[in-house]
């Protein structure tokens, strides 16, 4: 594979109204850890996307789509939507993907049970673990664009 199409990192978002998760795939996909989470509104996520985006050498945001059961658009797509367009304003080099994020916090709370955390430490590091299934998720269908 040449320089320029080698696979570089990706960033997750699970986008929530009072919080935002972030999770960073590397270019090999093998290693999907969870990031900070953040309070604060479309600015503020744009604003921690960019620090995290100087960081790491990323060509995909993977955000967290909210479906139904169904398959029906969910409340929160209009919200979720205006936030992407934001995003591909900003940032235009970036591959912006909608990824399902049908059942990712009940799979991110199973997954912190299991891994012992309670209470606060839960409620704390969810959104960030529900951007790191809906990674995940995107990379085991193949990643998607």
């Amino acid at each position: 594979m040449a320089t320029s199409e080698a696979k570089r990192g990706a960033i997750g978002i699970d986008h929530g109204m009072r919080r935002t998760g972030f999770a960073a795939a590397d270019a090999t996909r093998i290693i999907v850890t969870p990031l900070e989470t953040i309070a604060g509104g479309d600015d503020d996520v744009l604003d921690e996307l960019a620090r995290m985006r100087d960081e790491r050498d990323v060509t995909h945001l993977i955000v967290g789509y909210p479906l139904h059961m169904d398959g029906r658009s969910g409340a929160r797509v209009q919200e979720v939507d205006a936030f992407i367009v934001k995003a591909l304003e900003r940032f235009p080099d970036l591959t912006i993907v909608r990824q399902d994020e049908r059942l990712t916090t009940r799979e991110a709370e199973e997954r912190l049970r299991q891994a012992g955390y309670h209470g606060a430490k839960r409620k704390a590091r969810k959104d960030s673990w529900s951007a790191m299934v809906l990674l995940e998720d995107w990379i085991r269908a193949g990643e998607p664009v």
